[in-house]
């Protein structure tokens, strides 16, 4: 009974044998093709990557030069990175940032900083073609590092080594040499931003320096930093410092700074008016040191500067007395027959309102308030003391030196608007104005600089060898809260063909007649005398007149 119990039942545990046996090898033979078949590829890529060491070969980053081709920034060589291997070592090169320059072109020049997380295994908009940024490597961070960051970091190279399993070097399978990143030759003048430096030591504020085509031969903020802070471990503890400075050293106040001009402005709403006919150069206004309004909100007083700190009165002015004089009542007036639509487009057609665009990251665009801006953002309607207040170059108006600069140069080449650039060629375009217009702006600009001018007895600057005449502008502005004011002075020379257009700001630092108009003097002394080897003549002796205020 047992045997054929067995016999009956043995033949079906026989087949559930070898169909487990089948089961097994077809799953064997699946994976099998899975790992040789279907994912075959990858695994022989980790298994080469496993063999095969790739060591990356940084590339130099470009230098950059003055315009005469002194060294501002540049890499230098340092052998600190060993490979090693059984029977040898492989030497990396690295390279250090060396910051020439320092302080004095900190915000220009920018510094170098570590990729950041959110930044690693992305590519660079500019440059695609460079591949992605990989952690632990540097980039450009502000000024020409940034802006020209893809063209100063040149295209790292490659090392292919293979590698047995204990990881010692067996043999180079290939190299790829590094491409060395691209050399700056900017417009900036070694000398003269060395003396910009200089006069601008523990102060607040920014200068510009232009040529009239947009060359930019100075660009200062103050204070400013030394940028190997951020790239030589020595330094490293001085990041903090400045980070947490009050003063704010890292902020690049010539571009991203908005102050309000005060009378530097002025030049804008003088040509506007010539050129809209609001008046003529026969036109005057008699100061007599106030203009009284009486509404039905009570009496609202605008008072000339010379009238409130003196208590004298100009008489009659016309336009270039006025610029000359700097009578704010003249301005009010002509403010208000220009109207606050016209100022508000003029100032755009110079530029006032947007970005210069610059080739230096951080720039800001001024702000140039309009009845619908005020409406806008402070819900308030707009009044004619408004138009007072902003045909002085006061108010809500507020633009950095660069634009103010750049407006200004504007006059100084009878129209001409050009591009401020550090690196490249420049790029200008005509504004439509009156040659005669420019003229008269100018003449009065050129009164401003002689005796009986709001800059004189501060300023009195003669050009070598009877080279022409000096137009300039002095400016105080007062600051929205308390009893501060901006010092201004923007200048160009000479008057009839400039080679030079410069605006100083101090901030919170006074009057601009006493305070940046000495400044820019000596800035003007280096220009034209020291630097040509020539002696700077003394100043003369400048009688105390109620032209100083401005």
């Amino acid at each position: 009974m047992y045997f054929n119990s067995y016999q009956s039942e043995s033949p079906w545990f026989i087949w559930f044998l070898k169909g487990l046996i089948i089961f097994g090898f077809l799953i064997m033979i699946g994976r099998l093709l899975d790992l040789q078949v279907v994912r075959g590829a990858y695994y022989k890529s980790l298994a080469e990557d496993n063999r095969v060491r790739r060591i990356p070969i940084l590339a130099m980053r470009g230098s950059i030069f003055a315009r005469d081709g002194e060294t501002l920034v540049t890499s230098t060589k340092k052998a600190e990175d060993e490979v090693s291997y059984k029977d040898s070592k492989d030497i990396i090169v690295n390279w250090s940032r060396e910051y020439k320059g320092g302080f004095t072109f900190g915000h220009v020049l920018g510094y170098l900083g570590f990729v950041k997380e959110d930044e690693v295994g992305k590519a660079r908009g500019d440059c695609i073609d460079r591949g992605t940024r990989k952690s632990g490597s540097f980039v450009g961070r502000t000024g020409l590092e940034e802006s020209y960051d893809c063209a100063l970091s040149g295209v790292d190279g490659e090392e292919l080594v293979e590698v047995d399993a204990m990881g010692e070097r067996i043999r180079t399978l290939g190299r790829k040499e590094p491409v060395k990143g691209q050399d700056l030759r900017t417009t900036l003048d070694l000398g003269l931003q060395k003396k910009v430096s200089e006069l601008m030591k523990d102060k607040k504020g920014a200068v510009v320096a232009l040529k009239p085509n947009g060359e930019v031969l100075s660009l200062f903020s103050s204070p400013s930093y030394d940028p190997s802070i951020f790239v030589t471990k020595e330094k490293q503890n001085e990041v903090g410092k400045i980070l947490t400075d009050p003063n704010l050293p890292l902020f690049n106040r010539a571009i991203g700074g908005l102050y309000h001009p005060g009378s530097i402005y002025k030049p804008i709403i003088a040509l506007a008016a010539l050129e809209e006919g609001s008046i003529d150069e026969h036109y005057t206004y008699d100061d007599t040191g106030r203009i009284v309004i009486d509404t039905n909100y009570g009496n609202f007083i605008y008072n000339n500067w010379y009238y409130t700190q003196y208590g004298g009165k100009e008489g009659q002015v016309d336009v270039t007395k006025a610029l000359a004089r700097s009578t704010d009542t003249f301005f009010y007036e002509v403010g208000s027959l220009l109207g606050v639509d016209k100022i508000d487009a003029w100032s755009h057609t110079f530029g006032l309102d947007e970005k210069t665009g610059i080739d230096v990251s951080g720039e800001i665009p001024g702000l140039v308030p309009s009845p619908d801006w005020k409406k806008r953002v402070k819900n308030e309607n707009w009044f004619l003391g408004n138009t007072y207040h902003m045909s002085i170059g006061q108010g809500d108006l507020s633009i950095t030196p660069l634009e103010i600069t750049s407006a200004i140069s504007a006059i100084a080449s009878g129209g001409e608007w050009c591009k401020p650039q550090l690196v490249g060629g420049t790029e200008c375009h005509k504004i439509p104005v009156e040659p005669k217009n420019i003229d008269i702006v100018k003449q009065g600009m050129i009164k401003a600089c002689e005796p009986g001018g709001t800059a004189y007895p501060f300023f009195d600057f003669t050009l070598p060898d009877d080279g022409g005449h000096i137009a300039c502008k002095t400016g105080t502005a007062q600051i929205d809260t308390g009893n501060d004011t901006h010092a201004w002075f923007t200048i160009f020379a000479p008057s009839e063909n400039p080679e030079i257009i410069l605006t100083v700001l101090v901030e919170k630092g006074g009057e601009g007649s006493k305070v940046a108009a000495p400044i820019a003097r000596e800035i003007f002394n280096y220009w034209f005398y020291e630097r040509k080897g020539l002696e700077v003549p003394k100043k003369a002796t400048a009688t105390m007149t109620p032209a100083v205020g401005e």
